[in-house]
């Protein structure tokens, strides 16, 4: 029986276009980053770098890339935050039947605009037990060991625990260690369908 549930944040409750940082550098005749480059994105994303030095990184390989045109390409991404899926998780909540844990890979520049931009941010937070970014613990999805923190901060085992997230690699993980997953494709599903989608688990 699934007494707790692992929810991502993109693509799950806020959603994303992925390729959009992209299209936007390309506009800047920016047309593929250098390894380096690619391997602090993730050292950005587990906090060992500060907003600062990502964006002097940026700014000192692309000497046209101004501030302003780096944070409106880095956030390019981030679109809406559909408020039916607040009001799905603040019920989950309100009910307590289940642990409520998010678990997402982001970086400080994405959680700070979507704090900006999101006017019941705040809210949402505290509907959850446990609420990890991965800057601010220093670990990120598909790695086991962020699925073995979470195991031994809630208590949870994985043969009751749902985890639902939109990137295979990350659902693949969780399943080989014995969690349940959903593997949400975002352009045809929606977790405010999760006892219909997923009612053999319930």
């Amino acid at each position: 029986m699934i007494d707790a549930i692992i929810f991502d944040f993109g693509d799950v409750f806020i959603n994303l276009d992925k390729e959009a940082t992209t299209r936007k550098l390309k506009e800047m005749d920016i047309d593929k980053l250098p390894d380096s480059i690619t391997a602090m994105n993730r050292d950005y994303e587990q906090g060992f770098v500060t907003s600062d030095e990502i964006a002097e990184k940026y700014r000192a390989q692309f000497p046209q890339l101004e501030k302003e045109n780096f944070m409106q390409s880095w956030n390019a991404m981030i679109l809406e935050f559909p408020e039916y899926r607040f009001r799905f998780i603040q019920k989950l909540a309100e009910e307590k039947d289940f642990k409520l844990i998010l678990l997402s890979n982001t970086n400080e520049n994405h959680i700070e605009y979507i704090k900006s931009n999101v006017s019941f941010f705040n809210d949402f937070k505290q509907c959850f037990d446990g609420f990890y970014l991965s800057h601010e613990i220093g670990l990120r999805k598909p790695d086991p060991e962020i699925f073995e923190f979470l195991v031994d901060k809630h208590d949870l085992k994985p043969e009751n625990t749902l985890f639902i997230d939109d990137t295979k690699e990350n659902t693949e993980t969780a399943a080989r260690l014995g969690f349940n997953v959903w593997n949400i494709e975002p352009t045809r599903e929606d977790v405010i369908d999760l006892f219909t989608t997923k009612k053999e688990l319930f």
